[in-house]
């Protein structure tokens, strides 16, 4: 069976320390955290990946995620390679963004790098995840 992205994102555990951006018309909110333990729960309005730490709380619809985006640029300050996920909608808009989050500037922990290159080496550089009929 191909992969979900319920997999994908039990697989995101690898990289460590990670920084999850959502951006609106109105907001930007990011948290810093590790993608773990994550649960989930199928309600009427969609199938979500949950998560709770003691700094904050994730919720993701998977069902309106269409395709999934490695990335990557440079940083906004400082001048080092970032990693990024886009998780896209179907007007292939940013649901939500995974940045592989580095301790001082540029300085990766030891295999964060090598984990979301295997990532993007197993998806490709877009990937369109199997829709999960059920959880």
């Amino acid at each position: 069976m191909a992969p979900t992205l319920k997999d994908f994102l039990e697989e995101c555990d690898s990289l460590g320390l990670v920084r999850l951006i959502v951006t609106n018309a109105g907001a930007v909110l990011e948290a810093k955290g590790k993608l773990e333990k994550l649960f989930y729960a199928e309600l009427p309005k969609g199938k979500y990946a949950n998560m709770h730490s003691e700094v904050f709380e994730f919720h993701l619809n998977m069902d309106k995620i269409d395709r999934v985006r490695f990335e990557t640029g440079e940083a906004k300050r400082g001048n080092f390679t970032t990693y990024a996920i886009r998780l896209l909608d179907g007007a292939d808009e940013s649901q939500l963004s995974i940045f592989v989050q580095w301790g001082k500037p540029g300085e990766y922990a030891p295999g964060q790098i090598e984990a979301w290159e295997a990532l993007k080496a197993k998806y490709g550089e877009t990937w369109t995840p199997e829709k999960l009929e059920s959880l």
